[in-house]
């Protein structure tokens, strides 16, 4: 009798639906249909004629991908001043760009850590940076979420030379923010270096969007390392680290990701170096994200958040999976955060703030919500 040697996979599949963790790939139109709270296109710029010429005008020159390795062909003059422009805007020494956020964090931590180093990673990291540590063949320990001291004690009784801290600056799935100042000053005194994935933060948070290491007057320190993604406020793809020259040219030497990975693609370039400069020439719009979410967290009836993310936890995966559906259906996307992405128990909706959410359009929310979450925290007292 022939033995199916992938069986395995129905039945992860079959206990996956009865968790209601099951996940779905839905084509989207290019008009949507709904209001926008699930993308994390926080400053609304992945339409914006600026943003879209300057990937058409990007492809118009180089072609449609960058043909190769940054170390071989994949290099161009426009990868150079988005690394330039981005690197000034944090203020940072020098700024490197890799194919994705997922790939910068992976080939930051790995090349800065690995054997005889120490990791020391935030138990809400996200799963680039917990992926970069699995990879970094270095020893690797779980602080705390939002813990200095616990950093501190960790680093303090390391037996390795050399040690790394890694933290979201905006953390993904909550909106909370990383007690940066502190974990500075801890990692400063034990010897290490910080990594800061500003993700959540670049267009949010600091001065002009320029991030929450800016906001807190940590800009252009010489152990502290920024990752960012491209993907998020600056509405293109791609990811980039930004940090002193000397580790920008360690990077170019042995971070993986960047040696043997194909360069980010000249439409991307183009898109995020246009998206850039707008925000630099709009500085007031991150405070508009920040308003928007103040007034989404009113509607959902949670407290206001530190960032553009709105987490309205409702406890079982299923209860979260059909109200985001019912939104769906009412004219609303938003976002559905289930385990593994959250701790069981914590599945929620995830709304993300935009800078150009109009009043008309909060007002449908505030109608669509209100219907959704009466009917979803009613099954929440029954289920409880």
């Amino acid at each position: 009798m022939t033995v199916d040697p992938l069986s395995w996979l129905d039945e992860r599949a079959a206990e996956r639906v009865d968790a209601g963790l099951r996940r779905e790939l839905r084509a989207r139109a290019p008009e949507a249909a709904t209001i926008d709270l699930a993308s994390n296109d926080y400053l609304g710029l992945v339409r914006h004629p600026e943003v879209v010429e300057g990937a058409v005008e990007a492809v118009r020159k180089w072609g449609a991908g960058a043909t190769g390795s940054r170390l071989v062909t994949g290099t161009t003059t426009e990868h150079e001043q988005l690394e330039t422009e981005l690197a000034e805007f944090v203020g940072a020494e020098a700024g490197l760009v890799f194919a994705s956020g997922y790939a910068a964090n992976l080939g930051a931590v790995t090349a800065l850590a690995g054997r005889g180093a120490l990791v020391v990673s935030d138990a809400g990291s996200h799963a680039s940076l917990v992926d970069a540590c699995r990879l970094s063949r270095a020893r690797v320990e779980i602080a705390p979420h939002q813990d200095p001291v616990a950093v501190d004690r960790l680093l303090s009784r390391r037996i390795e030379e050399r040690a790394l801290v890694i933290t979201d600056s905006v953390f993904s799935a909550d909106g909370d923010l990383a007690p940066l100042a502190e974990l500075h000053r801890v990692t400063r005194a034990n010897g290490a270096v910080l990594l800061v994935d500003e993700a959540h933060g670049i267009g949010v948070r600091g001065a002009g969007g320029r991030g929450l290491v800016y906001e807190v007057g940590l800009a252009g320190e010489p152990d502290l390392v920024i990752t960012a993604t491209l993907s998020k406020a600056l509405a293109a793809q791609g990811g980039a680290v930004l940090a002193s020259a000397r580790i920008r040219a360690h990077l170019i030497d042995s971070a993986r990701t960047f040696i043997f990975d194909t360069g980010l693609a000249p439409a991307a370039v183009g898109a995020a170096l246009a998206a850039l400069r707008i925000l630099r020439n709009d500085p007031g719009m991150a405070a508009r994200v920040l308003d928007r979410a103040a007034a989404l967290a009113r509607i959902a009836g949670v407290p206001e958040p530190d960032s553009a993310v709105v987490s309205v936890v409702l406890g079982e995966a299923q209860i979260a999976y059909d109200a985001a559906q019912a939104c769906v259906a009412r004219g609303l996307s938003v976002g559905c955060f289930r385990p593994p992405s959250v701790p069981e128990g914590t599945s929620r909706l995830r709304l993300t703030a935009r800078a150009n959410l109009t009043e008309a359009e909060l007002a449908t929310i505030a109608t669509v919500l209100g219907e959704v979450l009466a009917e979803a925290r009613a099954r929440r007292r029954v289920s409880a």
